[in-house]
């Protein structure tokens, strides 16, 4: 195992700034997520922690050595690509033990190796297969193996799933995880799809423009995002603007809220509420004891499995809510509702947290 630290770090090419100032340590052990969308710079980031990039300023640490100048060959690795990138004119077998002969281990212990690796994944049985007689998924986990086989101390995983269907997709993230944990690997895993961030990660890294918006575990990304960009790419939320008056927050329609946590904002103070669609609540009627319980209107209605989203106007607000079970029959489209948002459920953002919202 190895800690990795980049200080400082940043990538520009040409004009272009694509990793911007990013300080992160990713302890021994551990499996962190740099999530975010198409061009925020995790890949990059990423290819600088392999060496296939150098960066333009600032450091890259591997248990307090700095590895700016270390090649690729010497960095100890294992890396899976999302193209799989096996050799197409070897079997199971010799993909896996190419890295292994590289390494210096002797014909015996490549035996060995090869079938222990291959038990992890349950693919006993396959060395004498080609790549084109396997699935996908099965690719995937050859070249998870072949990754893995050498004993490097860090993993490096780009996008790895991206390309399997979706069953497929919660399957091997899980198996990913499982050796992650059996392996206690260090583990830099990039992906722009937030709920495998969400589901395999120890610490999740959101990115968006080059820069590190926000570092924390699953539930704390989740729970309590930092501005409207993680609010919004991780989940779905509410994003309503308000101003501060007398003790509550007025949104720009006049709609009045009562949010937990304000007591360091001034007032008439703008700032922005985030609300996730599960947290608002369908109750039978306004009681004096319920704070948030709002009048509406169900104007549309989409089914989406285990959930059904529902867009109810209240007065010149529209909220998005998530119901469950019985409560989907309360729906049909124009039905009158009653809804009751929990002040303790709405994340209140500074307006200057918000600047990295696109």
């Amino acid at each position: 195992m190895s800690e990795i630290k980049l200080e400082n770090l940043s990538k520009k090419f040409g004009n272009v700034t694509a990793v911007d100032n990013v300080q992160l340590t990713v302890k021994e052990g551990e499996f962190i997520t740099l999530l975010g969308p198409s061009g925020c710079g995790k890949t990059t980031l990423l290819r600088l922690i392999a060496g296939f990039e150098h960066p333009s300023s600032g450091s890259i640490s591997f248990d307090d050595v700095i590895v700016n100048e270390v090649p690729v060959e010497k960095r100890n690795f294992g890396m899976v690509f999302q193209s799989y990138a096996l050799f197409p004119n070897m079997n199971v077998e010799k993909n896996i033990a190419f890295g292994l002969k590289i390494a210096g281990f002797t014909a015996e212990q490549i035996r060995q190796r090869v079938k222990e690796v291959l038990s992890l994944v349950k693919l006993d049985g396959y060395e004498r297969r080609a790549p084109k007689q396997l699935s996908g998924g099965q690719m995937q986990r050859i070249a998870l193996v072949r990754a893995i086989a050498p004993r490097p101390k860090i993993l490096l995983l780009d996008e790895p799933l991206s390309a399997l269907d979706a069953k497929i997709r919660v399957h091997l993230r899980t198996e990913i995880k499982r050796i992650q944990k059996k392996l206690s690997i260090t583990t830099v895993y990039v992906t722009h799809d937030q709920e495998e961030a969400l589901a395999i990660s120890d610490r999740v890294v959101v990115m968006n423009r080059g820069r590190i918006l926000q570092i924390g575990t699953p539930v704390q990304i989740y729970n309590s995002p930092v501005n409207t960009f993680v609010a919004n790419f991780v989940g779905s939320a509410n994003l309503i603007k308000v101003r501060v008056k007398n003790g509550k927050c007025l949104t720009q329609n006049g709609l009045e809220l009562a949010v937990s946590g304000m007591e360091d904002l001034r007032e008439s103070e703008e700032a922005m509420l985030s609300i996730r669609p599960e947290f608002i609540n369908l109750i039978d009627q306004k009681t004096a004891e319920l704070e948030n319980t709002l009048d509406g209107v169900v104007k549309e209605i989409e089914y989406l499995g285990s959930v059904t989203r529902a867009k109810v106007q209240c007065g010149s607000e529209s909220f998005m809510i998530d119901l469950k079970g019985e409560q989907i029959s309360l729906l049909p489209e124009n039905h009158r509702v009653t809804i009751q948002i929990p002040p303790q459920k709405i994340k209140l953002l500074r307006i200057d947290d918000t600047l990295d919202a696109t």
